[in-house]
């Protein structure tokens, strides 16, 4: 009996991801308690160009194609996923780990996308359809 309320405690933080597609959403991409998108980003800075390497459970990828100097890097990972997800720059904020290569990207609530949406155009920039 006990083990069933462990696997209950489990799954409530895990209910807020599965309500778009729970197959094609990778936990990279969750939607917050406020409504917004968050994406764990591994940033890779002083790339050819910028482009998404690679989308998997832990975190996206990105290639970033500016040195990680006075911030830099993060106001280009900034543009570059407001410019392949369709958004504003308003739209797209770095909520985590400016000074790290492990970064959470925040999307408002109001961009009109879900995360299985956002999973699907990461998905068309790295050829993983």
């Amino acid at each position: 009996m006990t083990p069933a309320k462990k696997t209950s405690k489990d799954t409530k933080p895990a209910e807020v991801a599965p309500k778009s597609s729970p197959a094609s959403s990778p936990a990279a991409v969750k939607l917050t308690a406020n409504g917004s998108i968050a994406i764990s980003i591994h940033a890779k800075p002083n790339a050819k160009e910028s482009s998404i390497a690679g989308l998997s459970d832990a975190a996206v990828e990105v290639q970033i194609s500016a040195p990680p100097k006075d911030g830099e890097a993060n106001s280009e990972l900034v543009r570059f996923m407001a410019d392949i997800l369709g958004l504003k720059k308003s739209q797209v904020a770095l909520d985590k780990g400016s000074k790290s290569r492990e970064k959470v990207v925040l999307l408002d609530g109001d961009c009109g996308l879900t995360p299985a949406e956002v999973v699907v155009r990461l998905k068309k920039q790295c050829g993983d359809e």
